[in-house]
């Protein structure tokens, strides 16, 4: 039998029996190495697996994990609703419109989709409830703003991808997520509006008026300078990726604990606990996929599969259509991280036969993930949100529909015209 089925069939019979994505790859990989090249090869995988974490650029992930928790329990969320508000106004649709950037904000301190639904859906679902929104929408408006967390920077998986794709500039990629994201949110606040005020949504006429603007930008103004530090810092050469994950943890801490003054050591405690969880989770999928990652490489799995895909057409644009879909078809069952690691190996010679934009292509990759985030059966970002809402996802359908038609119409836009994600990161001096 070849080894080239015996990976990816193995890897399809692991997934779909419920094992363990980590596990999938790691025995997948280990299987068709054992018949494919011989028993040697197999004691080596330990080395393997090591190598595949023992990575600098790494430790950015766990130290971000830990960024975005300590601002969620920082009241950082809180303070940022107050400030949206006072910028939106109480209008028809208004606390759909905060709710999209809270999220859009969030996630320039989390670079994780989940955790911004999280933070976000806790404070703001009790008051769009109190305004007349019902819950599976609310749930779903939240879900969908979250996922533009992996493309405003700092995104934790185009940090994978930088990892993974060889001479990739995460600056630039940092960079060239910023406006995609934005759009994806303006694309997500069209749908929001329009059915706010189709249906009656959201009169706010029990908010108490509008905040002051200047107290709630002073109130707000510990959590905004979060991003700017991160982005700021890494603008300027002053400190890299991993330094930058580093200092937002120590200004996090200085935010809840001295300016905010709502952790204590107990939080810090649980912060770091839980942070250590995720991160170990992470960290294990990224080890074993690099077995994944070798078994395909050294067999010529990949190459095999990317012969086959561009076989289909000589059209780079279909090409491209048929790679998106199959992205976004896995992001609606697969976990951000794990996509990466298992298609990545498989689209980066494909990447190289038709000589596309590796950064434009990472930020395609991530809106298709993103999409993935809030699109059921999975919907990883839906989940968290549904939950918190009390409702369950199939109620969700009827309303998620729009902002993931909004989101594919963004993604064709950053298709059809590269310098929306392209033109700041050259601008700034970035390798595109």
């Amino acid at each position: 039998m070849s080894p080239h089925f015996i990976l990816l069939g193995s890897l399809f019979v692991f997934l779909i029996s419920g094992a363990p994505i980590s596990v999938s790859l790691g025995l997948s990989g280990v299987i068709a190495i054992f018949f494919g090249l011989d028993m040697d090869a197999v004691a080596n995988m330990s080395t393997i697996a090591y190598a595949s974490i023992a990575k600098y650029p790494l430790i950015a992930i766990p130290l971000f994990i830990l960024t975005g928790m300590i601002f969620e329990r920082s009241g950082v969320a809180e303070r940022l609703v107050e400030l949206s508000r006072a910028i939106v106004g109480p209008r028809r649709g208004g606390l759909a419109l905060v709710a999209i950037l809270v999220c859009l904000i969030m996630g320039g301190m989390s670079g994780s989709g989940p955790a911004d639904a999280a933070a976000v859906a806790t404070v703001m679902i009790p008051s769009m409830l109190k305004e007349g929104y019902p819950r599976a929408f609310s749930a779903s408006i939240i879900a969908a703003s979250a996922s533009t967390a992996i493309l405003i920077p700092p995104s934790i998986a185009l940090i994978v991808y930088s990892i993974m794709v060889p001479g990739v500039d995460l600056r630039a990629l940092f960079a060239a997520g910023l406006f995609p994201g934005l759009l994806a949110g303006l694309a997500i606040a069209v749908p929001a509006l329009i059915l706010s005020r189709r249906h009656g949504f959201g009169a706010e006429k029990n908010s108490g008026g509008r905040p002051p603007l200047g107290r709630s930008f002073i109130r707000a103004l510990p959590g905004l300078f979060a991003p700017v530090i991160i982005l700021g810092g890494l603008r300027s050469g002053l400190f890299t990726p991993t330094e930058a994950a580093a200092v937002a943890v120590f200004y996090g801490l200085i935010v809840g604990l001295f300016l905010h003054r709502s952790m204590n050591m107990r939080d810090i405690y649980n912060v770091l606990a839980e942070s250590a969880q995720i991160s170990a989770v992470v960290m294990i999928i990224i080890s074993l996929a690099g077995i994944f990652a070798f078994a395909g490489s050294i067999l010529g799995t990949f190459d095999v599969a990317a012969e086959y895909i561009l076989s289909v057409s000589n059209e780079p644009m279909i090409v491209l259509c048929l790679v998106m879909l199959f992205i976004l078809l896995a992001g609606m069952v697969l976990d951000g991280v794990s996509i990466y690691l298992i298609a990545l190996p498989l689209l980066m010679p494909i990447m190289a036969s038709l000589g596309w934009n590796q950064v434009w292509f990472g930020v395609l990759m991530a809106m298709n993930v993103a999409i993935g985030q809030f699109t059921p059966p999975v919907a990883v970002n839906l989940m968290v949100t549904a939950r918190i809402a009390n409702v369950p996802i199939e109620a969700t359908l009827r309303w998620i529909v729009w902002p993931i038609i909004a989101m594919i119409l963004s993604v064709g836009l950053v298709i059809y015209f590269p310098s929306i994600a392209l033109w700041l990161p050259t601008v700034l001096g970035y390798k595109v």
